[in-house]
């Protein structure tokens, strides 16, 4: 019984899993895996701030940044050869 009881309980580790499982499983985006998890489990967006691993959150970073949502870090600074 409590083998089920903590199937029911969400964890950080838990959803790491999911996602990475669902990036390999799929050949999905991070971002994409991690709006998957969240409908097939019906857990909202706003909630899944807590069960982001420090991993995911790097490698979501890095998709933004490889998508230019985010500004690439140690990029040499243009203005140096203006």
């Amino acid at each position: 019984m409590s083998n089920k009881l903590e199937d029911q309980f969400l964890t950080k580790s838990k959803f790491t899993k999911l996602i990475e499982a669902t990036v390999s499983d799929k050949h999905i985006p991070y971002m994409d895996a991690i709006l998957d998890v969240c409908q097939k489990n019906e857990i909202e967006i706003e909630d899944i701030k807590k069960f982001i691993s420090p991993v995911i959150k790097d490698k979501l970073e890095a998709e933004a940044m490889e998508l230019n949502f985010l500004p690439k870090k140690n990029s040499i600074d243009s203005s140096l050869f203006e």
